[in-house]
């Protein structure tokens, strides 16, 4: 692997937001893509960053990233570091990018004294399911991602006003 990975800077925002976009491609989801690259930066550099980034860089490109942030275990007792997206270009896959990334991110995790380390998958994406479970990690049957948006959102939002 060729490849650096490096924290993220407030001129490589461009690259992960058009890598973004190319995830969102790959997993079928652009008809919900409303990101904006502003918003991004935002998210990333702005008065009050919510997550971070890691790029992989190749020759001067960047091939690939990974978006991050931190949780809180209540049980544990202890953050945890939760991985939004992970994205490797295509024809950057196979050579050892993405389990770097993720080595990467391990290693904070562990710096930071988090007690665990966690993303999603989507359950048709059994290249990435094999993939994770090499690396030790356990897709965890039990559980699954609730989520509340737009009109729900709004709707349960308004019964806190009354």
């Amino acid at each position: 692997m060729s490849a650096t990975i490096r924290a993220a800077t407030p001129e490589d925002t461009g690259a992960i937001f058009a890598l973004t976009y190319e995830l969102a491609e790959f997993e079928s989801l652009t008809h919900v893509f409303t990101a904006t690259e502003d918003g991004l930066r935002d998210a990333l550099f702005g008065a009050r960053p919510s997550v971070e980034a890691l790029v992989a860089e190749n020759e001067g490109h960047i091939v690939g990233y990974a978006l991050f942030f931190h949780n809180y275990s209540s049980f544990a007792g202890k953050r945890g570091l939760y991985l939004e997206d992970i994205y490797v270009q295509p024809g950057q896959r196979g050579s050892g990018l993405g389990a770097a990334i993720l080595a990467r991110l391990a290693a904070l995790a562990v710096e930071r004294k988090c007690a665990r380390f966690e993303w999603t998958v989507l359950d048709w994406n059994k290249q990435a399911i094999s993939f994770y479970e090499k690396l030790g990690a356990k897709v965890m049957p039990d559980w699954r991602v609730v989520r509340l948006t737009g009109e729900a959102l709004e709707r349960l939002a308004a019964d806190a006003a009354s």
